[in-house]
């Protein structure tokens, strides 16, 4: 696995764009781009720089919004995506699109269930935490779809350019 210095100032670009998308679009509950550009990302650049730009975005964007515990977990369930994003790579899918938009879905729910997996080892309590975030997560799981439909092209086209990968 290679991991340079253009490839470094790469993810750090593709941060700073991401933290501030979620900036941008934060006076909408869970509606954000971060999550869209970490699966993209993570599909063209692969595990390393998908964690890293994982926790990279999520600590720029949290300067901002605001930093707290909940930033670990933030880190955790994001980089969790990264890594499911980057083992589709592998498999060298015909039709990445689609498979994207599907794992952008999920990821919309399963960055709910890891918060409420945390409310459950601090509360003792999972399924009132989770149902009662279903809403968010389902903002979460339809901004993902929109925005790897909207970053996709781009993000291809921005990969392929680059002679680093």
């Amino acid at each position: 696995m290679r991991f340079n210095l253009h490839k470094l100032t790469l993810v750090s670009i593709i941060a700073a764009i991401s933290a501030v998308g979620r900036i941008a679009f934060q006076f909408i509950p869970n509606f954000q781009p971060t999550t869209a550009i970490i699966i993209i990302a993570s599909y063209f650049l692969g595990p390393l720089s998908g964690v890293l730009l994982a926790i990279v975005s999520t600590y720029l964007s949290n300067l901002v919004l605001g930093i707290g515990l909940w930033s670990i977990w933030q880190m955790f369930a994001w980089a969790m995506i990264s890594l499911l994003s980057s083992l589709l790579k592998k498999i060298n899918l015909k039709k990445t699109l689609p498979i994207l938009i599907i794992i952008g879905v999920f990821a919309g729910f399963f960055y709910g269930a890891v918060f409420a997996f945390v409310n459950l080892l601090i509360t003792n309590k999972f399924w009132p935490y989770y149902l009662a975030g279903l809403t968010f997560d389902l903002n979460h799981a339809i901004s993902n779809v929109i925005f790897i439909v909207i970053l996709y092209k781009p993000m291809t086209r921005l990969f392929a350019n680059i002679s680093i990968l």
